[in-house]
């Protein structure tokens, strides 16, 4: 199930970095790989639902690490500026989908 959502992650970050050169969907090919991206994306959460992964913690993994991966991305390769109260909000965001994790953990138990 995990597998699931870490392919669902992988598509959308694809997706999302495509849809930067897609120039507003007017050049043909990363138009085409933002739609497969999110296509891709959105059917693999799916499974990863289906296989179980409660929903908050899901869209929770899966926003939070698309958001870290995608200001890296930007950052590193496409120019964009990272401040550090950035790095901190995405810290926090992840910090707050571990919470939530831990929190459906030891509730279980």
């Amino acid at each position: 199930m995990w597998f699931w959502l870490v392919g669902a992650i992988l598509a959308e970050v694809t997706g999302t970095v495509a849809l930067r050169f897609s120039e507003g969907f007017s050049r043909l090919w990363p138009s085409v790989v933002v739609l497969i991206g999110y296509g891709v994306a959105f059917y693999s959460l799916s499974r990863a639902l289906a296989g179980g992964v409660p929903i908050g913690v899901a869209y929770g993994v899966w926003a939070a690490v698309g958001v870290a991966l995608i200001a890296l991305i930007g950052a590193l390769f496409l120019g964009e500026s990272l401040s550090w109260v950035q790095v901190g909000g995405i810290v926090l965001v992840i910090a707050g989908v571990l919470a939530l994790e831990l929190g459906r953990t030891s509730h279980a138990a």
